[in-house]
């Protein structure tokens, strides 16, 4: 026992001096590095602000990578010369667990801070969309069910919405979006794309007898320019969505929120992004929010658990707090009283858990 003790200690020696970080990386790191979602990139700053104006520690450096950017680094090992925090607008996959371990990075602590919801936005010059997911689905899908109404995929025909809908404005489909290492990509894929596709019951079959025909026609998005990828920076969609009011585009409610006064959110099913709806639960493209924490680090790299600590505050991500004021949906009463425990207790994420 007491060899592998030693073993041990000489190994974590090691990593902590830089043995295990390229040749010229710092031995050491005197602030929280945090990297991953663009979504939550926003609340991680503000709260970063916040910690490095009210503690002796020094603010935490945030890269805004894209969560499963986020990941790929944050598993890539343990010591100095990797993050000790990873931001994602997903819940972790198993496989990116499993490299985690593999790197080992082999207790994570899992950090739910609230809710959001996906847009689908355009320019205030132009007028309000209103749409349902089996028309964002077939405006956006490579493949899509025969017009002709054979139970089979063609490649996707729609180049305007009104083709899909003769209610829907007679403009070319053009939509600003997150790249495929995004979160907010997996996640409207999921909520918005998944459920427009399974709104055709011959597709709804598939996923029970063809997961892999379900998966490549619910979640693969066209790429003939209807739909076009935007990069890990929803502001700049923003910008492109004010000069171009003809274009939609897909981000977080909390860019929405922060830009009002340009741009509108459409109503998806009848519902509009706003904060109550999406808090209730009646807006239909919501999903959790989380950072991740490399419980290795804690104790090693200074502040952390403090960060954790102004985060997991009341002031912060409560329902009167900070980050609500900047778009943040906060958790029910009873969920982040509970999540606050878990986080002071640095209750680590099993595997089983994601199944």
């Amino acid at each position: 026992m007491l060899k592998k003790t030693l073993q041990w200690t000489l190994a974590a020696t090691l990593i902590w001096a830089g043995a295990a970080a390229p040749a010229g990386a710092d031995a050491a790191r005197d602030y929280v590095s945090i990297v991953g979602s663009s979504t939550v990139y926003p609340f991680s700053t503000v709260v970063a602000e916040q910690f490095g104006k009210s503690s002796a520690f020094k603010t935490p450096k945030i890269e805004s990578t894209g969560t499963g950017g986020g990941f790929k680094l944050f598993c890539s090992g343990v010591g100095v010369a990797h993050p000790d925090v990873t931001n994602a607008s997903r819940r972790v996959k198993i496989s990116e667990y499993d490299n985690c371990a593999a790197n080992g990075v082999s207790e994570i602590v899992e950090v739910k801070i609230g809710y959001d919801g996906i847009v689908i936005a355009n320019s205030k010059k132009a007028p309000l969309a209103k749409l349902t997911r089996k028309e964002i689905f077939l405006a956006l899908a490579k493949q899509v069910p025969d017009p002709a109404g054979a139970q089979k995929v063609v490649a996707n025909p729609y180049k305007t919405w009104k083709e899909i809908n003769p209610i829907l404005p007679a403009e070319k489909i053009e939509v600003l979006g997150p790249p495929p290492t995004s979160g907010t990509r997996d996640a409207f894929v999921e909520l918005v794309m998944e459920h427009g596709a399974e709104s055709y019951d011959w597709i709804k079959a598939l996923k029970k007898s063809d997961e892999k025909q379900f998966k490549a026609i619910a979640q693969t998005v066209r790429e003939d320019g209807a739909y076009i990828e935007a990069g890990e920076n929803d502001n700049l969609i923003v910008q492109k969505l004010e000069a171009n009011p003809k274009a939609m585009g897909i981000f977080g409610f909390s860019f929405l929120d922060q830009n009002a006064d340009k741009i509108q959110g459409a109503e998806v099913e009848g519902v509009a992004p706003a904060f109550e709806a999406i808090a209730d639960g009646q807006y239909p493209v919501s999903r959790p929010l989380y950072f991740y924490v490399k419980k290795a680090h804690v104790g090693t790299i200074p502040g952390i658990r403090e960060f954790l600590k102004e985060f997991a505050s009341e002031k912060a991500w409560g329902p009167d707090g900070y980050l609500a004021d900047k778009g943040l949906i906060p958790m029910p009463d009873a969920e982040r009283k509970q999540m606050g425990a878990d986080v002071e207790q640095l209750k680590t994420l099993a595997k089983d858990q994601l199944k």
